[in-house]
């Protein structure tokens, strides 16, 4: 009786066949795209943002030629600072592509390929859940198959340009972060199916912005400095509208996304309590809940060119 051979170990030989349908399968089954990355790379991120709809991570990682198993989620990637080469097999197909600066790679959830790079790559990544997709795609009225096609080395600019605010914009507040996260993850999800889904329909315009009351009752909870919940979610739940649709509302009717509203709002806060030269700058920043003095004076800089403490010490 022949001995059945055992099966190679990831990194030799090809790939299964990827599965006719990434979404007949149970996820349970799959290793979360977080746990499979870092499992395949090697190293911790550099960077990790978790939200319920989403993960946001930056990496930097050396060679890589091994096998991605399947994953829960889905992967989209752009590059930073980098040129390298990308060679993606699954099965007997032959994928490749140039790791730079606007272009993207997608693995859809589901899909298994051997991955060959030679060098170092400086990644920033959206794990996107399929539920996530599929909500975005009915909020926005688009029907038909949500089919996430793969990329390798993709030129998208949008995309890649979305992605690398990810890794530019967090601000150090969690607050800000939460907000900014999940208006990122449904512009990328919406981007997605609009440049990356086998039949593209854009999604239906929205025409008008919020009501008065809508949009006092939204600005009056952003403005709270009680512990109101100022997720998207809760933001679009209150206004009786969709992330999708809220986001497009709230910026018809005031010219900003909801994230950049409240920065600018925070912004005026801070000026106002650093005219006050009793207060401190890490009292400012424990004030408007920034993670640490640090990240304000970064966030701070970011948006008026200044410290706080130069701005402070500017005539007025």
């Amino acid at each position: 009786m022949n001995k059945p051979k055992s099966p190679e170990p990831p990194g030799r030989g090809e790939p299964p066949a990827p599965e006719a349908d990434g979404h007949d399968a149970l996820s349970f089954e799959r290793r979360s795209a977080n746990a499979e990355m870092t499992r395949v790379l090697g190293v911790k991120p550099l960077h990790i943002a978790t939200d319920s709809e989403g993960t946001i991570v930056h990496w930097n990682h050396g060679a890589l030629h091994d096998v991605v198993e399947p994953m829960a989620d889905h992967v989209v990637m752009t590059y930073m600072s980098t040129m390298q080469r990308l060679e993606r097999r699954s099965g007997k197909s032959l994928a490749t592509g140039t790791a730079r600066t606007g272009v993207v790679t997608i693995i859809p959830a589901g899909s298994t390929s051997r991955w060959d790079i030679s060098g170092n790559v400086n990644v920033v990544q959206l794990h996107l859940p399929h539920e996530t997709l599929a909500r975005v795609a009915a909020e926005a009225d688009r029907g038909g198959l949500i089919d996430l096609a793969e990329r390798t080395g993709h030129p998208d600019p949008t995309t890649s340009r979305l992605l690398m605010s990810a890794a530019d914009s967090l601000d150090g507040s969690d607050v800000l972060d939460n907000l900014f996260r999940q208006q990122l993850i449904d512009l990328l999800a919406t981007r997605l199916l609009v440049a990356h889904i086998g039949s593209q329909t854009s999604p239906q315009s929205i025409v008008g912005g919020l009501s008065p009351t809508v949009l006092r009752r939204a600005i009056e909870r952003m403005r709270s400095d009680a512990d109101a919940d100022i997720s998207l979610a809760a933001l679009a739940a209150d206004a009786g509208l969709s992330r999708f649709h809220f986001c497009r509302a709230f910026k018809e009717s005031t010219g900003l996304s909801p994230h950049n509203w409240l920065r600018r709002y925070r912004l005026e806060q801070a000026m106002t309590m650093l005219r006050d030269p009793g207060i401190s700058v890490a009292s400012v920043a424990a004030e408007l809940g920034y993670s640490s003095q640090t990240a304000f004076a970064a966030a701070f800089r970011r948006l008026t060119g200044d410290t706080p403490s130069d701005w402070r010490k500017r005539p007025r």
